[in-house]
């Protein structure tokens, strides 16, 4: 008989069939009694009748009737009839809803919970499996997750898909209405936030054992309306319908203090009368693809340690007892927008701190355990701990997790110093996602002082020991110390995280080679000099499973059909449609998926927009946050040009072209609200000129997330990237839009330098200056001029038209660019 313990991760015996099949595949019970769990008497009787029966077994043990509690039972779909009467179920049990009460956002959440059954059995065995294999573990620590929804990529993980919309259909939904019902879990800003959900796809897919850490914010980016022309910010208020994806797990929760002070013993340094605060973790499980692995990503949410002070409460303090309360909390309250600029604020420091201190006593008790469910300790030693535990942090936000680890080893576990912080840097690796130097977080020593008091200590001799080395490398080199201290003196005390970060860590990448370069010849040169082994390249990446297969299956079908199924998980099989660039049935296979996916978001354009466009144009995609680097003010020069020429020549046959602009400006960014009022005022005089027609349209993508980027996408025709040489550190959309087809316009920075190496640089539209030439114009300054030469000359009509249409224009361009007389500048 096959032992069903030792059987692959998801995997059990088919008795019937004398095969192995995935979880999910299994039969349920037969009419044999070759497995205990297939058994027709096992599936029957209780663990009582089973040991009082005429054959009188022995009595089973504890531990043995616990064995019977087993995930490998679990029956998957059988047929679409089954998950229809999971659907009902859960609408009538879970819900308590019958049809003639139910809402869509009830039909829903029925879904959900019919589909997170079927990842509930691989997500406990997966755990299982990594407590039994014990295998080294990844912990990536970021202060975003811009995960989107999650249904239809279950769905698409899990294989379910087609059953689920097929069991919709017949009872009467539609699957795309109840998909839009779905909240986008949108905690994260941008970039950042999106690679961290697609390294967490990643790593299931590929079977890692992959934890992603981070805060559950009760309000995550924000929601972004344009009233008049003008971006309006309303709170994201995504879980107040409830989230069925997540479960609470209060049993793990820990504490995390701050303020307080420290009392120097003999035996070591203590950190008394803090403030504590709850974390109690929310985990939501993360499915690879089609491999019954399921990750976790664990998100902590802030709570007060009690309901109530009573004694305040006894003395009439109830109202302020209910503030600190609130207080407490209101550390995973709300998102920080990013704007690329920092600004150091106490509640950000804290947020930062929390999410380290509740994620490292969550890995520590991991590594101590040895089987899983045991809280009994079973391994004490740290040496072990970098061979078990992988760190990485993404960017400098949990930089906290170096200082805090090495309180733990020292201050908890009575480490030495030297021990503690060989483990400390083997065990971390960072992540640097700009370059722009106002980005990087420099917090003041006052405040850590005051929130973090014997963090400060641990940074202080941290910086010590380093400058002591740097000292004895650089003999004499004081300029050389003071650049590479932790501790910036100049001015306001403010520790330099990123150079905490770099010292503290056995690994520092960037984002993009070019990214990578950048910091080793300029941000980071000194510490480069110093140690080159640390620093390497990973240039981001994208889930093909979200951003092809998902949002774009007719592509998905077609190169499938091509070159089957093995792109899906590794995308350098897509190098062999090579071999088709000249079949033309495959050019018009992918021309026609391109036309439906365009013709399918012309029609939301019209239902969300109220914007009739023209569905054969030219899609002309920028969408991205809204910042002057990223420069959408270039591309509303473009516009204006264009709308000039067809107003000059309007006989000519001209391309027609709908321009779409998406993105957020951070709340306190004045510059890039001032940009986004510039687009919408620029759409208002296109869209209306008779002349121009259907020829040019401009559109401003309200709300740009997720979701929307998933619809957009595969419908576009061009994609512009066109940041200022040097300054993207990578980006990701470029990614996705040339994965789904577009054209790319763009600059030689960020990922666009690789990806012209890998399509060919005749197969992109590249302009520009490339970064050294950026940067010698930075050192040679502004070379203002009187009056338009060169190709300023192509500008000036331009800049006039600005003037002469709209006042408006004008007086924005001018707020955007500083000082703008249109009539002087030479560009």
């Amino acid at each position: 008989m096959l032992n069903v313990a030792m059987l692959p991760l998801g995997f059990q015996s088919s008795c019937a069939f004398k095969v192995l099949v995935p979880l999910s595949l299994c039969p349920g019970p037969v009419a044999c009694a070759c497995c205990v769990y297939c058994s027709p008497s096992a599936q029957s009787q209780s663990p009582r009748a089973a040991t009082t029966g005429a054959t009188m077994s022995k009595p089973l043990s504890d531990h043995d009737r616990k064995k019977q509690i087993s995930v490998r039972g679990l029956a998957g779909v059988e047929n679409i009839s089954a998950l229809k009467q999971d659907f009902n179920r859960h609408l009538h049990f879970t819900l308590v809803k019958d049809r003639n009460v139910a809402t869509r956002r009830d039909y829903y959440f029925a879904l959900a919970h019919t589909v997170r059954e079927h990842l509930i059995g691989r997500w406990i065995r997966t755990q299982q499996h990594y407590y039994e294999k014990d295998p080294k573990r990844v912990y990536y620590i970021s202060l975003e997750f811009y995960m989107g929804r999650t249904l239809q990529n279950t769905m698409v993980n899990l294989a379910l898909e087609n059953a689920c919309d097929e069991a919709m259909y017949q009872l009467g939904l539609d699957m795309e209405e109840l998909e839009d019902m779905e909240e986008d879990a949108g905690l994260g800003n941008g970039g950042l936030g999106r690679l961290a959900a697609c390294f967490l796809d990643s790593m299931a897919s590929l079977g890692l054992a992959g934890y992603g850490y981070g805060i559950r914010y009760e309000f995550g980016i924000f929601n972004q309306k344009i009233v008049d022309g003008w971006q309006v910010e309303e709170a994201d208020d995504w879980l107040r319908y409830g989230n069925p994806w997540e479960k609470a797990r209060p049993e793990y929760m820990r504490p995390v203090r701050f303020y307080g002070r420290t009392e120097h013993h003999s035996d070591g340094v203590k950190w008394v009368d803090t403030q504590v605060v709850l974390a109690l973790p929310y985990d939501t499980p993360i499915p690879g693809y089609r491999n019954n692995v399921v990750n976790t990503m664990r998100l902590w949410s802030a709570k007060a340690p009690c309901d109530f002070n009573l004694k305040d409460f006894n003395v009439g303090g109830y109202i302020q007892a209910v503030l600190d309360r609130n207080l407490a909390e209101n550390i995973s309250r709300v998102l920080y927008p990013n704007d690329n600029f920092f600004e150091g604020k106490e509640l950000r420091l804290k947020q930062e701190y929390f999410v380290v201190s509740a994620t490292l006593q969550d890995i520590i008790r991991r590594f101590k355990v040895s089987k899983f469910g045991s809280r009994e300790i079973a391994r004490t030693d740290f040496s072990k701990l970098p061979d078990k535990v992988a760190i990485q942090l993404n960017d400098t936000h949990p930089a906290m997790a170096i200082p805090e680890l090495m309180r733990v080893l020292v201050d908890e576990e009575k480490l030495d110093w030297d021990t503690a912080w060989d483990i400390c840097v083997r065990t971390c690796a960072y992540t640097n996602h700009t370059v722009l130097p106002e980005a990087l977080e420099r917090w003041p020593v006052d405040l850590f002082a005051h929130l973090l008091p014997r963090h400060l200590e641990i940074v202080y001799e941290i910086n010590r020991r380093h400058l002591e080395k740097v000292a004895a490398r650089y003999p004499g080199d004081n300029e050389r110390l003071g650049r590479m201290s932790l501790i910036e003196e100049c001015g306001q005390k403010r520790i330099n995280m990123a150079h905490l970060c770099i010292v503290g860590s056995h690994a520092v990448n960037g984002v993009a080679r070019i990214h990578s370069d950048i910091l080793k010849a300029t941000v980071f040169k000194d510490f480069y000099e110093m140690e080159p082994h640390k620093f390497q390249n990973k240039t981001n990446g994208i889930t093909p499973r979200r951003w092809l297969v998902m949002c774009n299956p007719g592509l998905a079908e077609v190169i499938a059909e091509r070159i089957g199924e093995d792109f899906i998980r590794d995308l350098d099989q897509l190098q062999r449609l090579r071999e088709f660039v000249n079949d033309e049935a495959f050019i018009r296979d992918v021309a026609k998926v391109k036309q439906e996916n365009k013709l399918k978001f012309a029609v939301h354009l019209e239902e969300h927009y109220k914007v009739k466009i023209n569905p054969n144009s030219m899609f002309d995609l920028q969408v991205k946050r809204i910042h002057e680097y990223k420069r959408q003010l270039l591309n509303c020069l473009h516009i204006i040009t264009y709308y000039n020429r067809i107003k000059k020549e309007p006989n000519k046959q001209w391309t027609p072209r709908t321009v779409m602009i998406g993105g957020k400006a951070a709340p306190g960014y004045h510059t890039a609200k001032m940009i986004i009022r510039l687009i919408t005022a620029i759409g208002e005089v296109v869209n209306n000129d008779p002349v121009v027609g259907d020829r040019l349209k401009v559109i401003f993508l309200e709300n740009y997330r997720v979701t929307l980027a998933e619809r957009v996408i595969p419908a576009s025709d061009l994609s512009e990237q066109i940041s200022t040489a040097g300054t993207e550190a990578s980006g990701t959309g470029n990614m996705k839009f040339m994965l789904n087809g577009a054209l790319t316009i763009g600059t030689m920075d960020g990922a666009n330098v690789e990806m012209a190496e890998e399509a060919g640089d005749g197969n992109l539209f590249i302009f520009g200056m490339l970064v050294d030439d950026v940067e010698a114009l930075d050192k040679k300054g502004p070379q203002w001029k009187v009056g338009w030469s060169g190709s300023g000359q192509k500008l000036q009509p331009v800049a006039l038209n600005i003037n002469r249409k709209s006042r408006e224009w004008g007086s924005i361009l001018l707020e955007t660019n500083g000082d703008w007389p249109p009539s002087q500048i030479s560009i």
